[in-house]
């Protein structure tokens, strides 16, 4: 079925609809006919293309970082390095390990979807009604819906009194919605009251909520955090190749020079090269990020926020518009009673009792139990009994009961209903308008309205009592939130499937802007998502918010949104909310969301309201300032040894490194490290995101100094050994004891280079490092001086010439520091 076949089924007469669709509606499809229409619309079921876990493990092993490292393990095969290769190739999995467990841990938002669906349906075939599964109804087919029931399709109602429907979860809209023959009723809604019948105008993917999950199938993109990680691997890879091809063309230059170029000389041009490769790996900062946001991830979950996807902490971090849900998110999704106008009554509280006796208690419907809950005195209500009840209907448009005094036998009628239809019953013209004016005032001001009126004559004459005012009132803690959020550089924008008015009035009440537009006015009928016309977009950014809406302009609102450079978070808790929670940097499903809202979402609330969220953010900014300094730190130690390496091999013609000697230290470098996700740091005042051009010069500028100061210490050492006792305090005995030197100046340097990129100022100024880093370090410290010492993997040195080194490295430490500091002050 065509979407303009479906367009004109929605808008057509019913008589037309049924025409078109070719079946009588007293006796339904034959068999035949259905199986036919069947082939042709498929099944009604969401389908969606499922990627193989095999196929998601292999990217796992994809992206520049992967393939430095799986380059490095060939390479160490090819030349028989097999201890190079067995940590490298253990590092691999880890890291891609990790990658596809978030992946698997991260519920599929599709499948929550389809548990939505309704199993099976009650459809008219052959002239008479049975059971199917609701996967085989297609256009055209007879169905009968009743009370606690899911709407198994998209349908038209062809017969039947009235049907009350719970559509909130696909329209955002806070009550059940009364249906009459004609209307729509969307597939995955549930019936509250009534039984209706209903012809199919649309099955599968060509629904209301098929086409949610199809938006849902389509959303999502790479996380800033993964952008990151390529930026990152791809200059160091352009900065390895570069030195790699300056040292290889030196070295054959050489010897060809020397007429010495042979296989040994390949070989070892290929050994350089795998050095080279394993010095420009930051083997571990995958497994770095993923621990940091994991355990960033366990402190938030402290917090009531589960994270179902580690790398919107990072996107959380620099959020800088957040488009929220109204109803049980910024309201407590409970109708309360307002202010009550008084037309013939003298006190609110008779115009609320007469309401309450117009109710059932039993049938929990959302305005009888607002309107018993504002009645002070309950016990009055156990004075009468209901001798008669009539529901509420759309015709009518009212509830009507009739009541006995226990004690007095005193006779009384009870209406409530539409203030239009309320103030009918009065035959005075003066009453009629002041009805119709408070009704007009208080739709004006988003107020539902709801007339009562009492007669004591059989209802022959009635009397209008007054007027109650509902409304959804805003939580308690709304409205502070919101202002924190400004405070902290965070837009807030309304996005509701309520009425504008009542959207407007919410949004006057929390002190948010209330330049909120009317949805279906302003969206296309016919809204492609992914296109949004450029007049719409400028709208959208300059909104406030936006009422009415359906999924697909929430979708369509997030993706203009990020379009314009925005990290968006967006709050939901219904199905119509789901591809917009995941298209978003980091979607939240609120406290109480369906299971499709919960499995879209990259972070679950636990408790109701959006005070969560702004503690999440607040979390999230201390997580992401700490994996930039380890970026800085993990990029300028890389460059430090990559062109450490590289100089050396061309001025002096000596590896001051063996791999596995690069492979350890960087082990030793990051492993403690993991502790710096418990790092106290400084809190933004305003959304922070990647800034790769500041990170990598920041790097780039420790780096050349870092290079300085391990390229001195290496001229000092080779000179020592070259021209023994030339250097009276720095006396090495050979070069593979040189090689031990460098290894320690650089596990203690990278470690000293931590404390001063973690900050801006200096080093031992607050925040203090968190003890649990700080005592990491020192661990891995006296780690690395005993291996050193004993001659653990690498050859023994003095105590006394780790001592110097330490010294050597502390001084360095300050310098390194100032040169920080003036760069922090030149890039602001």
């Amino acid at each position: 079925m065509s979407k303009q076949e479906k367009t004109d089924l929605e808008k057509d007469d019913i008589q037309d609809v049924v025409k078109k669709l070719k079946v009588d509606p007293q006796k339904g499809l034959t068999s035949q006919e259905a199986q036919a229409r069947l082939q042709k619309y498929g099944p009604n079921a969401i389908t969606a293309k499922q990627e193989p876990m095999w196929l998601k493990f292999l990217k796992d092993f994809t992206g520049p970082i992967a393939y430095m490292i799986e380059a490095a393990a060939i390479i160490s095969a090819i030349i028989g390095h097999w201890d190079d290769f067995f940590i490298i190739i253990v590092l691999l999995l880890f890291n891609a390990c990790i990658e596809f467990w978030q992946s698997r841990k991260a519920s599929n938002a599709l499948a929550a979807l389809k548990k939505g669906l309704a199993p099976t349906a009650t459809v008219l075939r052959d002239g008479k009604f049975e059971t199917i599964d609701a996967s085989k109804l297609v256009p055209g087919d007879i169905v009968k819906i009743r009370l606690g029931q899911i709407v198994p399709a998209d349908l038209r109602f062809v017969s039947g009194d009235y049907a009350s429907i719970d559509q909130a979860a696909l329209t955002g809209e806070s009550l059940p919605v009364t249906k009459k023959v004609g209307d729509e009723a969307y597939s995955g809604s549930i019936v509250k009251k009534g039984e209706m019948t209903g012809v199919v105008i649309a099955t599968g993917s060509n629904t209301f909520f098929g086409k949610t999950a199809k938006l849902v199938a389509s959303a999502g993109g790479k996380s800033h955090a993964q952008e990151a990680m390529f930026k990152i691997g791809n200059f160091l890879i352009i900065v390895a190749v570069v030195l790699a091809v300056i040292m290889v063309a030196f070295r054959v230059y050489n010897d060809l020079v020397a007429h010495t170029f042979g296989i040994n000389t390949a070989l070892n041009i290929l050994q350089f090269v795998l050095v080279l490769l394993v010095a420009s790996i930051p083997v571990a900062m995958p497994t770095v990020f993923s621990i940091t946001l994991a355990l960033g991830a366990l402190n938030l979950s402290k917090k009531k926020a589960i994270v179902s996807r580690l790398a919107s902490i990072e996107e959380m971090a620099g959020v800088d518009i957040l488009c929220s849900d109204k109803t049980g998110t910024l309201t407590k999704n409970q109708l309360t009673l307002g202010d009550t106008t008084l037309i013939n009554a003298k006190d609110a509280q008779d115009v609320i009792k007469i309401g309450a006796l117009a109710s059932r208690k039993e049938d929990n419907d959302p305005i009888d139990n607002a309107v018993i809950k504002a009645l002070k005195d309950q016990s009055v209500l156990a004075d009468w009994t209901m001798e008669k009840f009539i529901p509420f209907d759309p015709v009518s448009k009212r509830i009507e009961a009739h009541l006995i005094n226990k004690n007095t036998k005193e006779e009384l009628w009870a209406i409530k209903g539409a203030p239009q239809v309320v103030a009918k019953l009065s035959s005075d013209p003066d009453v009629q308008k002041k009805v119709l004016d408070t009704t007009d005032a208080l739709a004006k001001r988003g107020y539902r309205a709801l007339g009562v009126a009492e007669s004591k004559d059989q209802g022959k004459t009635w009397t209008i009592l007054g007027v109650l005012s509902m409304f959804d009132p805003p939580r308690d803690d709304s409205k502070k939130t919101i202002d924190d959020c400004k405070r902290e550089g965070i837009s807030v924008k309304m996005i509701t499937g309520d009425d504008t008015a009542i959207a407007i009035e919410t949004a006057k009440k929390l002190g948010m802007g209330t330049n909120i537009y009317n949805a279906t006015k302003v969206f296309p009928k016919n809204l492609d998502p992914d296109h949004v016309p450029a007049d719409l977009e400028k709208l959208i950014a300059q909104a406030d918010g936006f009422a009415r809406v359906f999924p697909e302009h929430k979708y369509a609102i997030v993706k203009t949104l990020q379009k314009q450079g925005h990290i968006v978070a967006m709050t939901g808790d219904g199905v119509n909310d789901a591809p917009a929670l995941k298209q978003a940097d980091c979607g939240t499903a609120v406290a109480g969301a369906t299971d499709a809202a919960r499995s879209a979402a990259a972070l679950i609330l636990t408790s109701p309201g959006l005070s969560v969220i702004q503690t999440a953010i607040t979390e999230a900014r201390k997580i992401f300032a700490r994996i930039t300094s380890y970026t800085i730190y993990r990029v300028a130690l890389t460059m430090n040894i990559m062109f450490l390496v590289v100089l050396s091999s061309i001025l002096l013609n000596f590896q001051p490194l063996t791999a596995i000697m690069i492979v350890v230290m960087s082990l030793l470098d990051d492993l403690p490290i993991m502790t710096i996700a418990y790092d106290n740091t400084y809190v933004s005042k305003k959304p922070i995101r990647w800034q790769m051009k500041k990170i990598l010069t920041t790097s780039s500028i420790l780096g050349v100094f870092a290079v300085i100061q391990s390229m001195l210490l290496l001229f000092i050492g080779y000179m020592s050994v070259k021209n023994p006792g030339s250097i009276s305090i720095f006396q090495v005995g050979n070069l593979s004891q040189l090689q031990t030197i460098m290894f320690l100046q650089l596990v203690a340097g990278g470690h000293l280079l931590l404390f001063v990129t973690r900050q801006t100022r200096w080093f031992f100024e607050r925040p203090f490092p968190a003890p649990i880093l700080f005592w990491a370090i020192v661990i891995t410290q006296i780690f690395a001086a005993c291996a050193c010492y004993f001659g653990w993997f690498v050859p023994r040195i003095s105590l006394w010439m780790i001592c110097e080194i330490w010294i050597y490295n502390i001084a360095w430490m300050f310098i390194l520091n100032i040169i920080r500091m003036i760069i922090e002050k030149v890039q602001k």
